[in-house]
């Protein structure tokens, strides 16, 4: 493609034809303020609404001023983006926006974070002077994952391009007209009536507080202030490398101990590391795979393909939207709920405690996390496995509330027995690494032949569908691995329709780069190099871990001996796996 020169408040610049003028100002690094647009990773998606005008520019020869998010970019263009018009313009929309929101940036959850807020400031709006039709109102929407404040909305529809257009989950889209345009779900039900998936991306995108996680932290503090209560803590893999984000430490960053010391230093009881569970998921769901190869190799096809079952808003999304593939997913619970299991069975009779008196709470990178501790099947006479769910951003601001520098504590270890992982549970937290740590142990189960090379290479990477073979000592194990909801999609109907490449074996992730990209970690803004710093972080905390293979984690081992016999046996299928049902939304 063919490239053009066009001069942007003097600068000359040369882009590929088809650029945008933003695009072609950034090159220059002119910086025009925007809203609606947003840059969605490496999905090559982009919201290009235009609908918030903030980006506005001059350009010689035309009448109107032109917002340069949408508007492309042309052979000898000059274009102004500084002119008084332009920033009286842009002020006047600014305004415009505000005059129609709430003035409750003090309690409002993405204070300090808005996109609008800062936008106010760095315009240095400190009033408002148009008057006219009230603000609209709407019912405010709480679900166990997010809360939906349409009050916030500016209809910048992010969330719905997330939602239709990366995800396909189809929740979203805008209804109404004027003052009452709003992005909502069809026929403004409830977005638990819905086949939102709980992904909680739109929460990602989203630049006001119209859209934020429903926030358990105080509800955590008063467990923690209970001297009647066990409060025990588990943390995802992807959490460690992402926190230190909020406390100025670039991406990638891996805060492992510090996050340790500082659950410790907030009163929980006993501070335990979710790769444990991972491990165990492994021994489990890979007992599994080997289980339906067998019988796939003895002549009933329909034992695979085998779907890894991990990630909630996955789970959810195949109960809605492909229910004639129900029986495909693993049967095995989330490392999340086999933790929360093992927990208050296992770990409470060490303690000698009833279940009801132990709390756990789960720091997660993940906000359907939340509502997955809520389903009903992951509970025992309705006490909860996992009672509560903060996200990456809601553990840092509790840090922070405790005048803690996460960065300023000492290391610490995880306690123990649920504490000790492997490498391959830490792999958990990006995408790929769920169905690579599997492979490591059922090579070894399968073949009784140590692994040559234990990190699969052809199993990693940020394309959105992959698929790779891996020689199980002769047979050819071939494996998809989707992340993203639109990329799952593509595999699924594909599978549906035939399963034309024969895929034995699929990771499913919901957000993009898997757990690293999950919607409670710090927001990443739709830079995508945020979430390959984040992975490129995992790779090396499993490169550095002693042991690398999940049935090699002597914890493990022991809790089969002393409690749940053998992977996929009687106790262990009781406490450990679960079923899924087909849900019938709108």
């Amino acid at each position: 493609m063919s490239d053009i020169k066009l001069t942007i408040d003097g600068k000359v610049v040369s882009v590929p034809m088809g650029s945008t003028v933003l695009e072609a100002a950034r090159k220059v690094d002119v910086h025009i303020p925007t809203l609606c647009h947003l840059d969605l990773h490496d999905t090559k998606m982009v919201n290009q609404a235009a609908s918030c005008r903030i980006c506005v520019v001059e350009i010689d020869g035309r009448r109107n001023l032109a917002p340069s998010c949408a508007t492309p970019a042309l052979d000898g263009m000059v274009i102004k983006t500084n002119t008084i018009r332009v920033l009286d313009a842009r002020k006047t929309v600014l305004e415009l926006l505000l005059s129609d929101h709430p003035k409750e940036c003090l309690t409002c959850a993405k204070s300090g974070e808005c996109e609008l807020q800062g936008l106010a400031e760095s315009f240095g709006v400190r009033e408002i002077n148009i008057t006219g039709k009230a603000q609209s109102t709407y019912r405010k929407d709480v679900t166990t994952s997010l809360i939906r404040d349409m009050d916030k909305c500016v209809m910048c529809r992010r969330c719905e391009t997330m939602c239709n257009k990366v995800q396909t989950v189809g929740a979203l889209s805008a209804i109404n007209r004027g003052f009452e345009a709003v992005v909502s779900a069809a026929f403004d039900l409830p977005m638990g009536e819905t086949v939102c998936t709980h992904c909680g991306q739109c929460v990602a995108v989203c630049p006001t507080g119209a859209l934020t996680e429903n926030d358990a932290t105080w509800k955590v503090v008063e467990a923690l202030a209970d001297p009647e209560k066990v409060v025990v803590v588990q943390t995802a893999p992807a959490v460690r490398v992402a926190i230190g984000e909020e406390f100025g430490q670039d991406p990638g960053t891996t805060v492992t101990g510090q996050m340790v010391t500082a659950l410790r230093n907030l009163g929980f009881d006993h501070v335990f590391d979710t790769d444990f569970a991972a491990d165990l998921t492994i021994l489990e769901e890979g007992t599994e795979l080997l289980q339906r190869l067998g019988k796939f190799l003895a002549g009933e096809k329909e034992a695979l393909p085998i779907l890894t079952s991990c990630c909630p808003a996955w789970v959810n999304f195949i109960e809605s939207q492909f229910p004639e593939l129900i029986h495909i997913p693993s049967t095995a619970k989330s490392p999340q709920q086999m933790f929360g299991s093992i927990a208050k069975s296992y770990y409470a009779d060490i303690l000698d405690i009833p279940r009801e008196k132990m709390v756990v709470v789960s720091i997660m990178p993940c906000l359907a996390k939340k509502y997955e501790a809520s389903r009903e099947e992951f509970a025992v006479n309705g006490n909860s496995d996992v009672d509560l769910v903060l996200s990456t951003r809601e553990l840092a601001n509790l840090i922070q509330r405790s005048n803690m520098n996460l960065m300023d504590l000492e290391k610490s270890e995880f306690d123990q027995p649920m504490g000790a992982s492997t490498g391959a549970a830490v792999i958990f937290g990006t995408t790929g690494g769920v169905i690579e740590a599997a492979v490591r142990t059922a090579y070894e189960v399968h073949t009784g032949k140590e692994l040559p090379k234990i990190d699969f290479e052809e199993l990693r990477g940020f394309e959105g569908v992959r698929v790779a073979g891996v020689d199980m000592d002769g047979f050819m194990l071939n494996i998809g691995i989707a992340h993203g909801l639109g990329n799952a999609r593509a595999l699924l109907e594909e599978v549906r329709d035939g399963n034309p490449r024969n895929i034995h074996a699929i990771e499913v992730m919901a957000c993009p780069g898997g757990c690293i990209g999950g919607a409670g970690q710090p927001f990443h803004h739709g830079d995508g190099s945020i979430l390959k710093k984040r992975q490129s972080a995992i790779y090396q905390v499993d490169r550095e871990m002693p042991i690398r293979k999940s049935h090699e984690n002597p914890a493990i081992t022991e809790l089969y001996e002393k409690y749940l016999g053998k992977p996929c046996g009687h106790l262990s299928h009781q406490l450990l796996h679960t079923e899924y049902a087909v849900k019938d939304k709108v």
